[in-house]
């Protein structure tokens, strides 16, 4: 696989980890809400990585937990997106050279 295709694989586990930890705070007043959780695993064969999100088998809060869940997100999805843009920046210049 590509650079950009593992880190655009990093961006959608982000993204996907950003939406249950919103939901998650969203829900912080429903009855008997299940918080959803999200479980990370590398590719088997591949590199990057694939999301599967499920729901806590209790009801109950962990706000904290989502907080910074949020922020671990955000983080992960900022620093994919940089290594996707310089791969982007790095073909450009080698094409450039190559022309």
């Amino acid at each position: 696989m590509s650079t950009s295709s593992i880190s655009l694989s990093g961006m959608n586990a982000a993204q996907t980890s950003l939406g249950a930890a919103a939901h998650n705070i969203a829900n912080l007043n429903t009855p008997n809400f299940r918080r959803q959780q999200v479980q990370q695993a590398s590719e088997p064969g591949a590199a990057g990585v694939s999301t599967a999100p499920s729901q806590a088998a209790q009801p109950g809060n962990a706000t904290e937990t989502d907080v910074v869940a949020e922020l671990q997100a955000k983080n992960s999805f900022l620093a994919n997106l940089t290594i996707f843009r310089t791969q982007d920046k790095m073909m450009g210049a080698l094409l450039n050279i190559f022309a």
